[in-house]
Formats: C-alpha cells, structure tokens, sequence
C-alpha cells in the first residue's frame, strides 16, 4: 500500500515539474493549424512560426527549422537558456490551453491539424 501511494504521488509531483529547454535537450509544444487557405505550424517555446500549402509541409518545415535553431545554440557556447524558453505569443498559448483542455470548442477561424510535444 505504501508504495502504490508513493508512486503515485511522486508522479503527480513529476506532472507539474517544470522542464527548462537545454541545448542538450529541448521539448517543445507544437500546433499546425489553418487560417483562411494557409496552414501554420508553430513551435510555442521558441516562437517559430512556419507555413505552408499542405499541413504536412508546415509542420516538417516546422521541425527542420526547430532543429536547426537548437543546433545553433548548441554551437554557441556559454549561451543563456533564454531563447530556448521563450514566452509564447498569448494567441497561441489561449488556443494550446482551448486545445488541452478539450472541453470548450475553438471559436475562432482556425482548424486544427496536429498538436503535442516534441523532443529535440
């Protein structure tokens, strides 16, 4: 009984640890999204915004440029963990919130293609 209750407990705790972004390891939440014809793919940590035709063309360009952008911190040495944790544009944090919790409907003009996490 006592372990079941510690396990549980510590993974309550874990749920709500934050994780800053490092060079070494970054996770990043991602929407791809429509807007009238375009699709957008936006990486909230490291405010990175790519478009394209297709939702699946914006979410590789997507990650391409996430990868190249941690990449490029990595070669920066001594560099501050700053632009790995950006602030998220607020527009995007109310969406990924509508998103998560599930439970309201997205009253605005977008159409969700994909969201989540991703590990760089």
């Amino acid at each position: 009984m006592f372990l079941r209750y510690t396990r549980l407990k510590f993974s309550l705790i874990f749920v709500n640890i934050f994780v800053m972004n490092t060079p070494e390891k970054s996770n990043v939440r991602y929407i791809v999204f429509k807007d009238d014809d375009t699709w957008y793919a936006v990486a909230l940590e490291f405010n990175i915004v790519e478009s394209g035709d297709d939702p699946k063309i914006a979410m590789f360009n997507l990650f391409e440029a996430v990868t190249g952008y941690v990449e490029s911190c990595q070669k920066i040495k001594g560099s501050r963990y700053s632009s790995l944790n950006q602030k998220a544009d607020s527009e995007y944090e109310k969406l990924w919130a509508i998103i998560k919790d599930g439970k309201s409907k997205i009253v605005s003009p977008y159409q969700i293609y994909s969201y989540g996490h991703q590990l760089i």
